[in-house]
């Protein structure tokens, strides 16, 4: 499959971020009233930069096999919410106690740890009043169907069998020793169930059979487990000045990793294996967005 030009794809993609952003603004909520710190805590957070991966992830799938991107709009920002709120409870005293993030103080260093906390539950429950907003650009029964099924997609991937179940598992073993089926079903949860919850509602707002649905969920898990071997790779090799956060933080966490576990090298080799069949499963569907399989292969060398 020919990929994007590096240079137009860096092009493109500071174009196509600047557009998400766009979108996520518009959902955010208003910083008025008696709670207008939190509102200004939840908007500081999401605010905050990024790569923005999961709701372009959430686009380019829709893309991919077509269908109206205004419904996929609400879905976007709401996905950057329930993010974001993972961010800021991951950086509170309780768990990794993180003082920076993207370069810059974390919520509850600038908000205080209550407003941290606070402030992270109010953005996972204002993801969904923000995704239920999508049946109003819904006109059919077809796109409303579709609607339902991305919502209960988007609940379970991160609910107690998804992002926050594998959250619980990692705080529960935090700097004990792992074995590796712990650490996949950790990153399966934690990291992955994002990244297929994102893919696979672009992929049913876009119309996707159910079968192409399942070929995108299996694409995705890998991609996501790719991202967060790489993520722990950084963790050594990068700088705090490229990743915008403390390097090392797994170790002095005492945190078992692929790394940890496997070496650099091996580690490296699993990355690839991963996005090179995640890749093939994609290509398979015979749909086409080279946006989206060279923004997955950029992912995975990435160095922030």
């Amino acid at each position: 499959m020919r990929m994007v030009a590096l240079v137009n794809f860096q092009d493109e993609l500071k174009k196509r971020t600047d557009e998400i952003e766009s979108v996520i603004a518009s959902y955010l909520p208003v910083e008025e009233g008696f709670a207008k710190t939190m509102a200004e805590a939840m908007n500081y957070s999401v605010l905050a930069g990024g790569k923005r991966l999961r709701p372009m992830l959430i686009l380019e799938t829709l893309r991919m096999f077509g269908g109206d991107e205004n419904i996929a709009y609400p879905f976007m920002a709401a996905m950057e919410m329930i993010h974001t709120h993972s961010l800021v409870h991951d950086d509170l005293p309780a768990l990794d106690n993180d003082d920076y993030r993207r370069g810059r103080l974390t919520t509850h260093k600038v908000y205080g740890e209550a407003m941290g906390v606070l402030s992270g539950v109010a953005l996972l429950n204002f993801a969904y009043e923000v995704m239920l907003t999508a049946f109003d650009k819904a006109d059919t029964q077809e796109s409303q169907a579709y609607v339902i099924q991305a919502l209960k997609v988007m609940s379970h991937k991160t609910g107690l069998y998804g992002m926050l179940g594998g959250q619980s598992v990692d705080v529960e073993n935090d700097g004990k020793p792992m074995s590796r089926e712990m650490i996949d079903y950790i990153y399966e949860n934690k990291t992955s169930a994002l990244i297929e919850a994102s893919m696979m509602t672009g992929a049913i707002l876009g119309g996707a059979a159910a079968e192409e649905t399942a070929t995108v969920e299996k694409a995705a898990k890998n991609i996501g487990l790719a991202f967060q071997i790489q993520d722990d790779i950084l963790d050594v090799t990068s700088t705090a000045e490229e990743l915008g956060k403390p390097i090392h933080s797994d170790e002095k966490n005492h945190k078992t990793t692929y790394v940890t576990l496997m070496g650099i090298g091996k580690a490296s080799q699993q990355v690839k294996a991963l996005s090179d069949e995640a890749v093939a499963l994609l290509e398979g569907l015979n749909k086409k967005n080279e946006f989206l399989f060279t923004l997955l292969k950029e992912l995975v060398g990435r160095r922030k």
